[in-house]
């Protein structure tokens, strides 16, 4: 059986991969903190170990730069980082730049990523934390066949859809998610 440790964040890293890993993770931490901030570290770290878990890990291949740069961009297309409205914000052309990689690279490995774990855009497992409330998708349930913003639903319904895992959190009762009357 192969051996792994624990890598700093606690996750069980194999070690045939551990070295890439430690790698890959020291880029992305380095990236995020110059750039980003700790929310895009952690989620970025998040994706760093799943690829290095998986079995075969695909990070066997490949730089850990353009896996770093893939990483940053995978997570950055599901919370707007490109879009200039958004805080922090930063071209993807920026990203490529910094890891050294070209847009070609940076592109096909965050879209490698992607698919791999199925990140789609507004994904709410790889939605920044601060950004979950006003993330549309976190808060669709379907009740009685209907797809719902569980936020507008009464208490009773949003208290089930949190116990069974569907919604984040259970949201202020005096919130209203778009500014606007129901």
């Amino acid at each position: 059986m192969a051996k792994s440790h624990k890598s700093a964040r606690g996750q069980s890293i194999p070690d045939i991969i551990r070295e890439k890993h430690d790698a890959v993770l020291k880029l992305v931490d380095d990236f995020c903190q110059a750039h980003l901030n700790q929310e895009y570290a952690v989620l970025c770290g998040e994706v760093v170990g799943i690829l290095a878990r998986k079995r075969p890990s695909p990070m066997v291949n490949g730089t850990p730069a353009a896996w770093a740069c893939g990483i940053v961009r995978a997570v950055g297309y599901v919370n707007g980082l490109d879009d200039k409205s958004q805080q922090p914000h930063i071209k993807f052309a920026e990203i490529d730049k910094y890891f050294g990689v070209s847009t070609g690279t940076g592109q096909g490995r965050s879209k490698a990523i992607r698919e791999l774990l199925k990140i789609s855009p507004l994904d709410p497992d790889w939605t920044l934390p601060s950004r979950i409330h006003s993330n549309p998708m976190a808060w669709m349930i379907q009740v009685n066949g209907f797809i719902v913003d569980a936020r507008w639903m009464p208490r009773e319904v949003q208290e089930k859809a949190l116990e069974r895992g569907l919604i984040p959190y259970l949201p202020d009762a005096n919130a209203n998610p778009s500014g606007d009357e129901p």
